[in-house]
């Protein structure tokens, strides 16, 4: 399996309006991290802006259209494809999401949830060991943002989560922001997740800006939005995260009303900065 990896630095997400700013200003930036699903064409502008990019940068490739968690087979036809756009790219990282996005021939534009059960942990156990195999490379699977819990669920999500993990040898990207969604949602303590969570296997993080509204009840809803700065809470909790894990790499995602990058830059900057924090802390502790 391929062992390469990130730096434990700020990524940020690549976005096409930035290719050209990107190349003539070379902006020190850790990594860059594009969907896969975006770039399974042949050639184009895409492609050539891209291998320009990633012969400067560091390149995390994240999927959103495997389907991992759905019940029915792995479409052998998008899995070839992304076999081959991994061998075209050699990026230092590939993730997946923890949920199902297809039903039968139809694609939902969306990252929906699973019952956590020992039937859901087979299938998404076999699928992971599928990619994996195919890719010839370990993954990062992504625990999701829910917005309902099903009463079918007999295992934790960590729990769930760090089951995968030891049956396949995938890694784990935690994603600092789904962990407050969720749990702003269901009414459960993020601190708690995030002490929980098996650090160990955790190979990328990341953070995002979320939408907030009300609930039919008149409770908190927050929305997995990507639309604004990195949340202070979520922030916040990304701090204590690094306290765990140490210092990782970590992207600002950023996908709908996607700013000028000088906002980006400077949301990396923050993050950057707070890794720097860490490695300081470690250093002191090493030294005394």
């Amino acid at each position: 399996m391929d062992s390469t990896q990130l730096p434990p630095r700020a990524g940020l997400g690549l976005k096409p309006e930035h290719y050209a700013e990107i190349l003539e200003s070379q902006p020190d930036i850790g990594f860059f991290e594009v969907h896969a699903e975006n770039y399974m064409g042949d050639g184009g502008p895409p492609h050539r802006y891209l291998s320009e990019i990633v012969s400067r940068y560091a390149l995390s490739l994240h999927g959103v259209g495997l389907s991992i968690g759905g019940a029915k087979p792995l479409d052998k036809d998008h899995l070839a494809r992304l076999r081959l756009l991994v061998e075209r790219y050699k990026p230092q990282s590939f993730s997946e999401h923890l949920a199902w996005s297809s039903h039968d021939e139809s694609f939902l534009n969306d990252l929906l949830p699973l019952p956590y059960t020992k039937a859901t942990l087979d299938n998404v156990v076999a699928h992971v060991d599928e990619v994996q195999q195919a890719l010839g490379r370990r993954m990062l699977l992504e625990n999701p943002s829910t917005y309902v819990l099903f009463e079918e669920s007999t295992i934790e999500e960590v729990e769930f989560l760090a089951a995968i993990s030891e049956q396949t040898g995938c890694g784990l990207l935690l994603d600092v922001n789904n962990v407050m969604v969720s749990s702003v949602n269901h009414q459960l303590d993020p601190i708690s997740y995030i002490d929980r969570f098996p650090v160990d296997k955790v190979g990328e993080i990341h953070l995002a800006g979320y939408d907030e509204a009300v609930d039919t009840e008149g409770d908190r809803l927050l929305i997995d939005a990507h639309a604004s700065r990195v949340s202070p809470d979520v922030f916040a909790l990304y701090q204590h995260t690094l306290t765990r894990t140490g210092p990782l790499p970590t992207l600002v995602e950023w996908d709908n009303n996607v700013p000028g990058f000088t906002v980006l830059a400077d949301e990396a900057r923050l993050v950057d900065e707070a890794i720097a924090a860490i490695h300081q802390t470690e250093a002191r502790r090493v030294a005394s």
